[in-house]
């Protein structure tokens, strides 16, 4: 099992790589709501198609790298979120949406051209580099290791971790945050929640890399 220590030691390097920056003081007319409320909506859509969590993470960190990088209207800003879920769709899922059920999604606020079109705008601006640690990355780990490696209490805990993970998404403070740390905090508040003995231990410690006071 040593590679995969040595996967998740390349996913702490490559986390630091292209990662979303504070964007909202220069896209004038956005707000931090705005993104909040699109983030909400995608993980509505996310959950009506039965897609799987990395597209949902996916799709967050396409939408703030492009808000990072290309200036955006109000009314622009829907069609971004429905093009970085077709985008990650197509990455993640073996079988997904298609573009008129994204179009009917939004209510046909958008047609099929602008949908394809602003697809093409996002790759272009990202160039075309979306292979990326995302939150969902360290999630499963964490939470084993939260789980003290039990499959019985894994369940439980992973559904807490997502929660709060899902809420993270919509913070937009928590945008420029390395995945891993956004993970780890949604173990953290899983584990206060379910009311553990110990809300940290040395097991998570040594599989998160974070103490409990780095977490406060």
């Amino acid at each position: 099992m040593d590679y995969v220590n040595d996967l998740y030691k390349f996913y702490k390097v490559a986390e630091n790589e292209r990662r979303p920056r504070d964007y909202i003081h220069s896209q004038v007319h956005l707000s931090s709501k705005m993104q909040a409320i699109l983030v909400d909506w995608i993980i509505e859509v996310h959950d009506e198609f039965d897609l799987m969590p990395e597209t949902l993470y996916l799709t967050a960190y396409i939408i703030d790298r492009y808000l990072t990088k290309q200036l955006v209207l109000r009314r622009e800003l829907q069609l971004v979120g429905v093009s970085a879920l077709l985008i990650a769709c197509k990455y993640e899922e073996m079988m997904f949406p298609q573009v008129r059920d994204l179009v009917s999604i939004t209510d046909n606020a958008y047609s099929r051209k602008q949908i394809l079109r602003m697809e093409k705008a996002i790759l272009n601006r990202l160039g075309w580099n979306l292979t990326v640690p995302t939150p969902y990355v360290f999630l499963a780990r964490f939470a084993m290791a939260a789980s003290y490696f039990n499959l019985k209490n894994y369940g439980e805990m992973m559904n807490m971790v997502s929660f709060f993970a899902e809420l993270a998404l919509m913070q937009y403070a928590l945008v420029p945050s390395k995945p891993s740390m956004v993970a780890v905090a949604a173990v953290y508040a899983a584990r206060l929640t379910l009311k553990k003995t110990d809300s940290w231990t040395r097991t998570l410690k040594h599989y998160t890399g974070f103490t409990e006071s780095q977490l406060m």
